[in-house]
């Protein structure tokens, strides 16, 4: 996965610059306010500061949709070219009013690497380390401010310290950044799918993954297309074709799912557990519909799944090896995916079939339908190209080579086509998606749980126990089944995005819950207190007798405050280090829950140093102990978390749109933060503002451990089912 990690930091030096920028101005402002005379006017002074602030709103607000209309590498590029000419404004600045436009150019940059970098990393990124990889913009950006840090302390120790260049310098690790997104970053597949772009979308995860055979990844990607699709539960017994026929009557027969294996004459088979499960999905789901608790069932609901993953961490469960080869078949498939809209017409005849049973399979366009020859075909000749005869009798079909339909996290990604009996007497059939997660435990012929040994696959009398979320496949639209077509009539990607987001997509049920979460956490952590935190740090380390100890150094107080920033920022990085370790093994929730209340504690003794008195060594030590804390479990849970969570909980076709709503909500509560700060601390004092802060930081974790679900190893577009089924399933419960 080297492409995918190298491809992320690379898009995170995005996020370098921006905490470059941050730290660069704190400090350049005490220089600015010397040469322009700013003492008497404090608007401008903080007008100077606040402009990059204005700038990432106001660009925020169409971010998202620029994003999904060029793509987002082209968004990522601007955002470069922005930084580049605001630092190069910023050298030349002659007066206020030019430094006040370069500013808002470098807060269009800002916006633009705030709001798309943790979109694309997510997009770009395997499910198993996406939350590591996601926290790197948390990372660069506090090593941008530490080495912004560094050079601005060098600079103040000369004689003329230079502003300009302070800022100036900002050009060129932006150029370097622009080099980065011309020559190196790809595209998100992700948006190339949507656009119908299948050949270059294939080639850009080819690329991120290391491997050829892309065909599971390039399905689950075209299903993410979808937006609040009818998705249910079923839960599977799967186990040897043989065993599941003696052990099950008959009259089941219909509703199994023949899976085919890689060898000949093997075969396995998936039958839906009608009865109650011991550690069913099905089970679980009902429970929690009826639970009256105050837990969101869409948390409870994620918690089912990873409660019982299998120990290893690995794509696929040492319990069941072959887990993943069962929805392939052995068979060289040329140019399965290469599906684009430039080849579409000359490829049309390689897609076409005959009729089967009386059903034609004509104008059949897909990639995703295996052109494969299964052990059971072979004894009844080879079926034309395409040919979905096997689907017929309920066959789960795959893709090319073992594991191909392998979508990462334990998950496999497969279709069946279903007939049901029409009002008019005529059969009706259809797609179905079918999402499958193997169970942590395997099961007995009976139900019971029994032990696998390690590493050996299922023998006789031994069943794999699978978890199923069914619905409605992306590019089987709503309007072909109002037509009641014959056969398996699909549409092309590009068909099911040409019209771009939609804005009813915005209140489809699993859209509006991911939207209370993502952008509740961003209000929420705003007014955490970071930003007091931040403002007061340099006083409370003045206190503790730092000031005192660089001063007898010789170091004046104005350099003095700026390497206290930096040693601050320093001791952040070894914490985000353990960030992006635990973060796809705790979780995001996990970490979010564990680091709050440190938050809490930290607070209510800043708010207790405050108002007790026991003297001022004690006071200064206490409150560095406890400003220092704030800061690196902040940094391992409230800092990256938001952004982590909100690439991953949106639909493909809102999901730039979303992420700008969720960023212009952080933007926003910032402002709002910075611009109160001053005036509660005259209104309320110190004490009142961390008391404050710690009240926020309780509503907090209360709010996450209602509404927040954990979404680690899983595939983006598994979690949108998982959103969109659970806020109905919520909406139900309320009804109910």
């Amino acid at each position: 996965m080297s492409g995918a990690v190298l491809v992320a930091v690379a898009a995170a030096i995005g996020n370098l610059l921006q905490g470059w920028d941050n730290a660069t101005i704190a400090a350049s402002v005490l220089y600015i306010k010397k040469e322009f005379k700013l003492e008497s006017e404090p608007a401008v002074e903080g007008l100077i500061v606040a402009m990059s602030l204005i700038g990432a709103t106001l660009i925020t607000t169409c971010s998202g949709a620029i994003a999904d209309w060029l793509g987002r590498r082209p968004v990522l590029i601007i955002s470069s070219v922005l930084y580049f000419l605001s630092g190069i404004v910023m050298l030349w600045a002659p007066n206020v009013y030019i430094l006040l436009l370069a500013r808002l150019l470098d807060g269009f940059g800002i916006g633009l690497v705030v709001t798309l970098v943790p979109l694309y990393i997510s997009e770009t990124a395997p499910p198993e380390i996406r939350g590591s990889l996601n926290t790197l913009p948390q990372f660069t950006g506090s090593g941008g401010m530490f080495l912004s840090y560094c050079m601005v302390f060098g600079m103040s120790l000369t004689k003329s310290p230079s502003w300009r260049l302070m800022l100036g310098v900002l050009s060129i690790p932006s150029l370097v950044y622009f080099a980065l997104t011309v020559f190196f970053l790809p595209e998100s597949p992700r948006w190339l799918v949507s656009k119908g772009r299948m050949l270059e979308a294939k080639h850009v995860l080819q690329r991120l993954r290391g491997r050829e055979d892309v065909s599971g990844e390039m399905a689950l990607l075209v299903e993410g297309l979808g937006v609040g699709g009818e998705t249910s539960f079923e839960e599977y017994i799967i186990g040897p074709a043989d065993d599941i026929a003696d052990d099950h009557d008959l009259s089941a027969e219909k509703d199994k799912i023949k899976l085919y294996g890689p060898e000949r004459g093997q075969s396995w088979v998936a039958r839906p557990v009608t009865d109650q499960s011991t550690i069913g999905l099905v089970s679980r789901h009902a429970s929690m519909v009826n639970q009256s608790g105050l837990v969101d069932p869409l948390v409870s609901l994620f918690g089912s799944v990873h409660e019982k993953l299998p120990d290893t961490g690995s794509m696929r469960s040492m319990l069941f090896p072959h887990f993943g080869s069962m929805f392939s078949v052995g068979g060289n498939q040329a140019r399965q995916e290469e599906w684009d809209e430039e080849s579409l017409a000359r490829e049309g005849d390689d897609y076409a079939s005959d009729a089967v049973g009386g059903d034609s399979d004509d104008n059949l366009h897909s990639p995703l339908i295996s052109r494969q020859t299964t052990s059971l075909e072979k004894d009844l000749g080879p079926p034309p190209h395409g040919s979905l005869a096997s689907m017929r009798n309920n066959s789960l079909i795959g893709g090319e080579g073992a594991g191909s339909t392998g979508i990462g996290g334990g998950w496999q990604l497969a279709w069946k086509w279903s007939e049901r009996e029409g009002q008019d007497g005529h059969k009706e059939g259809g797609f179905k998606r079918i999402y499958l997660h193997q169970e942590g435990v395997p099961a007995s012929r009976r139900g019971s749980i029994v032990s696998v040994p390690g590493g050996d696959a299922a023998t006789d009398g031994e069943f794999i126990q699978a978890a199923a979320l069914v619905s409605q496949p992306a590019l089987y639209s709503k309007e072909l089944m109002n037509q009641h077509p014959v056969g398996p009539a699909m549409i092309h990607p590009s068909a099911a995005t040409a019209k771009g987001p939609i804005w009813s997509d915005l209140f489809e049920p699993g859209v509006k819950h991911a939207l209370v979460v993502g952008v509740g956490l961003q209000i929420l952590q705003q007014f955490s207190g970071i930003n007091g935190v931040l403002y007061y740090t340099p006083q409370i380390l003045e206190q503790a007798g730092v000031g005192v100890l660089l001063s007898n150094m010789g170091i004046s107080s104005a350099s003095s405050s700026l390497l206290i920033s930096a040693i601050t920022t320093l001791l952040m990085l070894p914490s985000i280090a353990v960030a992006m370790r635990l973060m796809d093994i705790s979780g995001r929730r996990s970490l979010l829950l564990t680091t709050i209340p440190i938050l809490i504690a930290s607070l209510v003794i800043l708010v207790l140093g405050s108002l007790v008195n026991m003297g001022s060594v004690v006071n200064a030590s206490v409150s560095t102990v406890s400003v220092v804390l704030y800061f690196c479990f902040f940094v391992m849970g409230f800092g990256p978390v938001p952004n982590i969570l909100c690439a991953e909980i949106f639909p493909t076709r809102v999901r730039g749109l979303c992420i700008a709503i969720c960023a212009l909500a952080f933007w926003i509560g910032d402002i709002i933060v910075t611009y109160s700060l001053p005036v509660m601390l005259k209104s309320v004092g110190l004490g009142g503002v961390f008391g404050m802060y710690a009240v926020v930081c309780v509503i907090a974790w209360v709010f996450v451990f209602l509404k927040v679900p954990e979404t680690k190893g899983m595939p983006l577009e598994v979690i949108i089912e998982f959103f969109s089924v659970g806020a109905k399933q919520a909406a139900a419960a309320k009804n109910n």
